[in-house]
């Protein structure tokens, strides 16, 4: 590496690393606090823009039920999202809040009103089209890539009408690290996968601040990659923690860490079993 590179590699000169300890917490937590988008002031008024850049993850909704023409015009931002060679492989799960408790037996997460399991969905092309009979890692790729194109546009649906929503891997018994449950109740067929749910609602309360996002010249490179800055990565994970302790006053990042790590083992398995079905017969 030139020292020019090197002197690239090392904008986060500015990053204070956060120190343990109440003062540590405080620090990051004003750093998460201060965030906010960076809009070139020329486009500062751009309404698809705004929209984009204010959207936020919202996990309090209020009792307001979402009406039928705004839900299915989010559906239909869904439907037409662009996708590998037109394949559209995803397939969606639509809930109201009644059909969601009569399947799982419980509300939806944060008294959302509607929710969508969003779905990786090979089964339905090959009806019709086998096109990757040999590699099932690149078809299961492309699913998921395909149905998160389609959940992104739904959640900007949403947004732009005015209705919250939150993406979620870990929503008790409904989310990606419960492929093998939702494969089960839902009758999902070899091919289809679970990868997110997706809960709407109208918000209840001020919107959250935006969570820490790493600077642009920690995820963008030309021609070569570039290792991380260690101090930047350092100070992302001081202000992760103290958003979430700041938000979860009776758990912390490590806690939920290691919910996510008693169940992944028994994910990866499922998804195993649902990618690489042919291999396995």
């Amino acid at each position: 590496m030139t020292s020019s590179e090197t002197q690239q590699v090392q904008p986060s000169q500015r990053i204070i690393r956060s120190s343990s300890g109440p003062i540590g917490f405080v620090r990051s937590l004003a750093r998460l606090l201060s965030g906010k988008p960076n809009v070139p002031p020329s486009l500062a008024d751009n309404p698809l823009l705004e929209t984009i850049l204010q959207r936020r993850s919202v996990r309090t909704f209020d009792k307001r039920e979402i009406p039928d023409d705004v839900f299915a015009a989010i559906l239909e931002a869904g439907r037409v999202a662009p996708s590998t060679v037109n394949l559209q492989s995803w397939s969606f799960a639509v809930f109201t809040a009644a059909s969601w408790r009569a399947t799982f037996d419980r509300p939806i997460p944060f008294q959302g009103q509607r929710a969508i399991i969003v779905m990786g969905d090979t089964h339905r092309d090959r009806l019709v089209l086998d096109a990757f009979p040999q590699s099932p890692l690149i078809e299961y790729t492309l699913g998921v890539v395909n149905a998160s194109l389609a959940a992104m546009n739904m959640n900007l649906a949403a947004e732009a009408l005015g209705v919250s929503s939150v993406m979620l891997s870990e929503t008790g018994r409904t989310g990606l690290l419960d492929a093998g449950y939702l494969k089960q109740t839902l009758c999902l067929p070899d091919g289809v996968f679970p990868l997110m749910t997706i809960i709407f609602g109208y918000p209840r309360g001020p919107y959250p601040p935006m969570p820490p996002k790493l600077p642009l010249d920690q995820i963008c490179f030309e021609s070569k990659y570039r290792e991380p800055d260690r101090a930047v990565m350092e100070d992302w994970l001081a202000q992760m923690k103290a958003g979430y302790k700041a938000s979860h006053l009776l758990s912390s990042f490590e806690a939920q860490l290691r919910l996510y790590v008693s169940k992944i083992g028994r994910a990866e398995a499922d998804l195993q079993s649902m990618i690489f079905r042919d291999k396995q017969e």
